[in-house]
């Protein structure tokens, strides 16, 4: 496959998963905030902070506030990482491969993006986007499902995995990490003073509130940020998205199972293994958001590697020009930070 043509499937992914976690984390926000009657800290300033964009925030908006953050995070069209930005860079990556992906994937798309174009013009979403963000989560698990049953499950199928799996681990630790924030304005320090209608915001912010409650039961501190970061079996925990990350990038190498493993597989097989004998008591007692730090760092190396190993324009096919594609994607690049302790963003996008 053309490193073009696997380029532009792994960023259509990326960016329907990102618009539609931005929608989750905008979600959770905007509910745990009513229940900060008096915040020790101000909560908006801590969510900016948490996405890793307070720079930009600051320049166009000034001080945080929720209207500010709302209009960010959803039809900024200066912020790259807003829902109506993502969807752009999906749609354009779409276009650009018409040709290797199904008719259903560009209409899906296509739909995807002019519903939320449509609905920038709409000022009252503001007041209550609540339905709003609802609908995008929707649609991104439409597209998720068309991409599955209409596209057949070869190498661009998992160009298109691995891209969307990196994603998600990524933003269930911010949705997280934004929890911790959130819970530093009630003036606690490492969250054991959750209640249970914050966790279950928690859970539910990613769909995960019934599949808890099958498992566990009862609603405990502990127990969720388990399940969310080491469950084997739930789809958006950051365990399950590491596996089956390497599960793509594997079949994506073809190499026998005995094979040196490439740099990109190193890395991810790294922070997977973590994830497979990890025990969530110690990461509480180490720290939850210097652990999630870490995590959004290595994944950050792991889109890199994938970057170079695979998108990267070869020195010797430019005739030892400098790899202008590289270049660009370095200058353009702007995405998702991380905590409060770190600026880390994710890996390069592509120039689209």
């Amino acid at each position: 496959m053309l490193s073009r043509v696997a380029d532009a499937i792994y960023w259509m992914s990326r960016y329907v998963e990102r618009a539609e976690n931005v929608a989750r984390f905008l979600d959770v926000s905007l509910q745990v905030t009513l229940d900060l009657a008096h915040p020790q800290s101000d909560p908006w300033a801590g969510i900016v902070t948490a996405t890793g964009d307070q720079r930009l925030y600051t320049e166009r908006y000034g001080e945080a506030t929720r209207d500010g953050v709302v209009r960010f995070l959803t039809f900024d069209a200066g912020s790259q990482n807003s829902i109506l930005s993502c969807l752009a860079q999906a749609r354009e990556n779409a276009r650009s491969v018409r040709d290797a992906i199904s008719s259903d994937m560009w209409e899906g798309i296509n739909t995807y993006y002019l519903f939320v174009l449509d609905a920038s013009r709409n000022s009252s979403i503001f007041s209550d986007p609540h339905d709003f963000l609802d609908d995008v989560k929707r649609s991104a698990h439409l597209f998720v499902g068309t991409t599955d049953l209409t596209m057949t499950h070869g190498e661009g199928w998992h160009f298109g995995q691995l891209g969307r799996l990196l994603e998600r681990a990524d933003q269930t630790s911010r949705i997280v990490d934004a929890k911790l924030v959130l819970q530093q304005a009630r003036g606690t320090d490492r969250g054991k003073q959750f209640d249970e209608s914050t966790l279950v915001a928690l859970l539910r912010s990613v769909s995960a509130l019934e599949m808890y409650r099958k498992r566990y039961g009862q609603i405990s501190y502990g127990s969720v940020m388990g399940f969310l970061l080491l469950e084997r079996m739930f789809p958006r925990s950051v365990r399950y998205c590491l596996n089956q990350a390497e599960r793509s990038l594997h079949e994506i190498n073809g190499a026998p199972p005995d094979a040196s493993p490439t740099p990109a597989e190193r890395l991810l097989g790294r922070l997977a293994s973590e994830y497979e004998f990890a025990v969530i008591e110690e990461l509480i007692a180490a720290g939850l958001q210097p652990h999630l730090d870490r995590v959004q760092s290595g994944l950050n190396a792991v889109g890199r590697s994938i970057y170079e190993a695979f998108f990267a324009v070869d020195a010797n096919a430019t005739n030892g020009e400098p790899d202008r594609r590289a270049i660009a994607a370095a200058s353009n690049h702007q995405s998702m930070g991380s905590t409060v302790t770190s600026t880390a963003s994710l890996s390069l996008p592509p120039p689209t």
